[in-house]
């Protein structure tokens, strides 16, 4: 099990003794405790372990108990905090001080007790120390004995906890680059100021040249890589697709054969060099054991890589995955081409829903009168309105096969929800064929698969602007199935050897992005594009705003957007005084 950052629980009341104090004990625990376990029995870590709170331990009426409380979270590694109170307290003496810990407040909606005063009060003080807080106060007055939590304030204490533990779990990680920037795509450029600044994220390079330093001395465990061989042989070999290659561009068997052993141990480097392999150490390689600590990662690949040796594609498809030779486990995140920007949008997707990621191409936006002309056909059903085609040779989970089931859908699950049946369905969906090798010279092997349609989806992107800063897209809508033959004609539009996913957003004619599906496309910020399982927006719009970085375009409705309370202040049009929020408090880490 992995070591994860905890939620603290901060039960703060009306410091009064003689009376006032005393009565409220009780009633202030409890509601302590009834966060706690709602968090615990609702939320995981990555690793599937429940996520874990700290509670105080007694309540919290001045300073000196504010302080003993604090050391008692650093101790016990707490990450964020939730202040839970039924009262009137002393804001300013019971308020969490932790600049780097992301806050929220539940003020309980009784008539006995101000809790709704102390909540305002507390919020505004954040505020006014600069340090934004999230206001939770339900709709409906609750009975004094009434400790359950009404179903809209669970709904914000999960949002909360969801995005809070995604920045808290960030924190001190790092982004390891494999090569540097590929074929002059911005995102390549590991901005070193924002990763620290915004993300608490530390930048780690390492040239490509160690990979082939590590296969020809031989620096990979050679059990794991001959279980990892034959499991490719069983799995993905026997699903080696047609060479599309001209003839005298076309590997004999040996060169085939020799690219597949080449892969897979890049496969196993790479994984070694984000985390470390104890084993390595076992054979005498200690600094090569320690790994880089990189919670997510990068390979440069095209095209000095790609020019001479075999692409990425497997490495990064495998390692996105839920699933390799050693089993069902957790994702790693990894982009292809090292677009450090759109690995960033698959770790958020990632921290918060636990699934693999989908990095894709936004490749091309087909209107319907556009598929009627070059296919005679029209779109129907959720495709109606035109599609996105999400296709990149690369970095594509097999999870995106929808191979999975969620309730007899389609589905990417938690790898804990996996089972070895859904993973077999995945390889049996996906086909390995022989690299194009006018674009990968070299050779290697790319996936291809067709993702189902029928799931939520929701599509990321962080961008960063001079002068601006990072901003986020965020696009929910589905994965849609279209008729086979429409498919195939655009498919062969393209590299057909790669893997599809046709996708449609949901349309909103309120925010101009989303008036149709074209308009989509012609907003987005950057050519590649992170894709989660679920409509996710929300959460995303939380986590954005912990770490202050504004939302440019989204379709989420607008009652479902949970923001720090200190935004209500920069003016009552959501996104402009988002902007403004952003800008005045700035990166958490700065």
């Amino acid at each position: 099990m992995k070591t994860y950052p905890k939620i603290g629980i901060r039960p703060v009341i009306d410091g009064r003794q003689g009376g006032v104090r005393e009565s409220l004990e009780e009633k202030t625990m409890n509601l302590a405790n009834a966060v706690a376990e709602l968090i615990s029995s609702n939320l995981k870590n990555g690793d599937g372990s429940s996520v874990e709170c700290v509670i105080a331990d007694g309540t919290i009426g001045r300073v000196g108990e504010s302080a003993a409380c604090a050391e008692k979270f650093e101790r016990e590694g707490v990450g964020s905090t939730i202040t839970v109170t039924s009262c009137w307290c002393y804001g300013s003496e019971t308020m969490d001080m932790n600049p780097h810990y992301p806050k929220a407040v539940w003020g309980f909606n009784g008539t006995e007790r101000p809790g709704a005063v102390y909540l305002a009060a507390v919020l505004a003080a954040h505020a006014q120390k600069g340090l934004p807080a999230f206001g939770i106060y339900g709709r409906d007055v609750q009975d004094l004995s009434d400790n359950s939590i009404p179903e809209d304030v669970k709904e914000k204490l999960l949002r909360f906890a969801r995005a809070a533990q995604a920045v808290a779990t960030m924190r001190g990680k790092s982004y390891l680059s494999i090569g540097n920037v590929s074929m002059g795509i911005a995102g390549s450029y590991a901005d070193h100021s924002f990763f620290q600044k915004y993300l608490g994220i530390r930048n780690e390079q390492v040239e490509s040249v160690e990979i082939l330093r590590r296969i020809e001395e031989g620096i990979y465990d050679k059990d794991e890589y001959a279980k990892a061989m034959a499991w490719a042989e069983k799995y993905c070999k026997v699903n080696e697709g047609t060479d599309f290659n001209r003839e005298e561009k076309q590997k004999d068997r040996a060169g085939k054969d020799a690219d597949w052993e080449f892969v897979v141990k890049m496969t196993l480097i790479i994984r070694d060099l984000m985390t470390g392999n104890p084993k390595l150490k076992a054979m005498g390689f200690k600094e090569e054991a320690i790994g880089h600590n990189a919670l997510l990662g990068g390979f440069q690949g095209q095209r000095q890589w790609t020019d001479f040796k075999p692409n990425g594609d497997f490495s990064e498809t495998i390692l996105n995955s839920s699933f390799d030779w050693n089993g069902i486990r957790e994702a790693f995140v990894f982009a292809t081409e090292n677009d450090t920007l759109n690995g960033v949008s698959m770790l958020f997707g990632h921290l918060l829903t636990n699934t693999s990621q989908i990095f894709s191409d936004v490749r091309t936006f087909w209107s319907p009168d556009a598929v009627k002309r070059v296919t005679g056909k029209e779109l129907t059903g959720l495709a109606k309105n035109g599609i996105i085609h999400l296709i990149n040779s690369g970095a594509t989970t097999l999870d995106g096969t929808g191979q999975q089931e969620k309730d007899g859908k389609p589905a990417m699950k938690p790898f804990w929800e996996v089972n070895e049946k859904e993973v077999e369905a995945c390889l049996a969906a996906t086909t390995w064929a022989p690299a194009n090798r006018d674009y990968f010279r070299g050779g290697g092997y790319s996936s291809n698969f067709l993702s189902k349609g029928g799931m939520p989806v929701t599509m990321a992107r962080l961008n960063l602007v001079d002068g601006l800063g990072p901003v986020l897209q965020i696009a929910e809508g589905w994965t849609v199935d279209i008729d086979p033959e429409i498919h195939n004609t655009l498919n062969e539009r393209t590299d057909k050897t790669w893997p599809t996913t046709w996708f449609t957003p949901r349309l909103d004619e309120t925010k101009i992005p989303f008036k149709d599906v074209y308009s989509v496309m012609n907003y987005w910020g950057a050519n590649h594009g992170a894709i989660s399982y679920g409509h996710i927006g929300q959460d995303l719009i939380t986590l954005a705003s912990i770490l202050r970085i504004p939302v440019s375009m989204h379709n989420v409705e607008d009652d479902k957007i949970f923001r720090p309370a200190a935004w209500n202040a920069f003016g009552m049009e959501k996104e402009g005084a988002d902007y403004r929020a952003c800008a005045n408090f700035g990166p958490i880490y700065k």
